[in-house]
């Protein structure tokens, strides 16, 4: 009862302080000061991701994602990465959904440096975009695709649940990394038009996080991305809900060792209230060793493992359960433990037991997850693009702390037992 109470109170004592303010060209601007260690992060969201292709241009966000690591005129080639390396800093970014997000990490002494630099490229890149340029790293992302996808085992799954689970021409109906042919029918100038209209200022969430002084980094955050000029935006899609999908049932036979099912659903959008419950169903049954269908499948040699997930997004999220057969177990035997388990929660609320290490694994998990300076400001980053506000974290915690064991049972009927989940398949190949 002691580390219930311990663990409460060390989260809700968590805080991340921070200053918001926007530049008159429309860039957000979030300031996190943290002078425990000398270091400084520079994290820069656009809200520009594979949902906001259009047709025949898929892989555009992921592939600027590498792009931007091309150089400029004043930084040419990898002079970004050297100038950065070579003072003890780092960069990386990611690409989903919903956005793309660049990060630098490095000394204190940095800042100026990761400012300048993300400026740079937000403002000259793609007056330094080249044909040589777009053929290297479209070559670079197509053997991503083949390696991280095609031929990785159980990789395929990634390519064809998007279009099994949304309509053609939802935002959400490809993949992240696109199709060799929509990159191969790439220009040039397609790429230059993609960076002019998504790379802009207000389009983009810049967070300084560590150990700087908040007026010298004002200064020059208005120096370098002050002139900028922020544009309108294009049009972005706003989607009807989907609840169903659009191709339920399909197998593959792969390069495996062992059959796998693979179970999706249509859930919650991100930071919704249902969003906080799936989460918790999740760790519930397949949070760690002591989880429902851990014990039910995995300690009773019938799974090698079990995978639990919720995925929450701007317009839609997805709850995946994924079970690798052990000793060849049957999938139907597999699917069976999983429903029955999932009917059961639907009538029984959890137990008081289970609520309380729930709750637990949600607090220690949230205060983990922002230990390190880089994760904060990505965190401080994600709130701003879905909520706006990026001092949520109070409220994130609060919509799971009111989640009752009667909430878990409800929403796992409404969601996953009356809902029709995308169900795929993985088989090892026949023998030939």
């Amino acid at each position: 009862m002691m580390l219930v109470t311990w663990l409460g109170a060390a989260a809700l004592a968590q805080d991340l302080p921070f200053e918001q303010y926007t530049l008159d060209n429309g860039l957000t601007v979030v300031l996190h000061e943290d002078h425990a260690l000398p270091q400084v992060v520079v994290n820069t969201w656009y809200r520009v991701g594979s949902k906001d292709e259009v047709a025949g241009r898929s892989g555009f966000a992921h592939l600027f994602e590498h792009l931007m690591f091309m150089g400029t005129d004043r930084l040419p080639d990898n002079g970004f990465d050297v100038v950065m390396e070579g003072h003890g800093g780092w960069n990386n970014a990611f690409t989903f959904e919903d956005g793309t997000n660049y990060y630098d990490v490095g000394p204190a002494e940095l800042v100026d440096t990761f400012l300048w630099m993300e400026a740079d490229r937000m403002s000259a890149l793609g007056e330094a975009m080249t044909q040589e340029k777009l053929d290297l790293q479209r070559d670079v992302v197509r053997n991503e695709r083949r390696q991280n996808t095609e031929d990785r085992p159980y990789g395929r799954v990634r390519l064809y649940l998007p279009q099994m689970m949304y309509p053609e021409g939802h935002p959400y109906a490809h993949s992240v990394i696109g199709t060799h042919e929509d990159l191969m029918a790439a220009s040039l100038q397609d790429v230059k038009d993609f960076f002019a209209s998504w790379y802009v200022p207000n389009n983009a969430i810049l967070v300084v996080a560590g150990d700087f002084d908040p007026a010298a980094v004002k200064a020059a955050v208005a120096h370098d991305f002050g002139a900028i000029p922020g544009k309108p935006l294009p049009e972005r899609a706003s989607p009807e809900p989907v609840t169903s999908p659009t191709e339920a049932d399909r197998t593959i036979e792969d390069r495996v060792d062992a059959a796998r099912l693979d179970l999706y659903w249509h859930s919650a959008r991100a930071l919704s209230d249902d969003d906080a419950k799936m989460s918790l169903i999740a760790n519930l049954l397949g949070g760690g060793e002591s989880s429902r269908l851990y014990r039910k499948l995995v300690l009773t040699g019938k799974a090698q493992d079990v995978t639990v997930f919720q995925d929450g997004l701007e317009w839609d999220g997805t709850f995946a359960l994924r079970v690798t057969a052990l000793d060849g177990t049957p999938i139907e035997e597999l699917e069976a433990a999983v429903r029955e388990e999932l009917a059961t929660l639907a009538a029984t609320p959890p137990t008081d037991d289970e609520m309380a290490l729930l709750r637990n694994q949600l607090e220690f998990g949230t205060m983990y997850s922002i230990q390190r300076l880089q994760d904060r400001a990505l965190r401080l980053a994600q709130y701003a693009a879905y909520t706006g506000d990026p001092g949520w974290l109070a409220k994130d915690l609060d919509r799971s702390r009111r989640v009752q064991a009667a909430d878990l049972s409800d929403a796992t009927r409404r969601l996953l037992v009356e809902g029709t989940p995308v169900r795929i398949v993985v088989t090892p190949q026949a023998e030939k």
